[in-house]
């Protein structure tokens, strides 16, 4: 069972380019998942992070991978 990011993943166009963000604060979706591409750890994330709680790096999994289950190549 996926979480349901919608309450949690922000988009606001004056903040941060319109990126989606973490309940309206500066931190990106790609920040977070960054930080797991680069190795650290969910722990490790939460510690950098103090303001975020796991729920907030579930639903930046989930609103990745509805983006990805959305995402059509279309050939040229």
């Amino acid at each position: 069972m996926s979480i349901d990011y919608h309450d949690i993943i922000t988009i606001e166009p004056g903040k941060r380019s319109g990126k989606p963000c973490i309940r309206g604060l500066r931190i990106t979706v790609d920040d977070i998942l960054d930080c797991f591409a680069a190795g650290m750890t969910e722990e490790e994330v939460l510690d950098d992070y103090d303001y975020l709680t796991c729920d907030d790096i579930r639903a930046c999994f989930a609103y990745a991978a509805d983006r990805e289950r959305h995402t059509r190549v279309i050939k040229g």
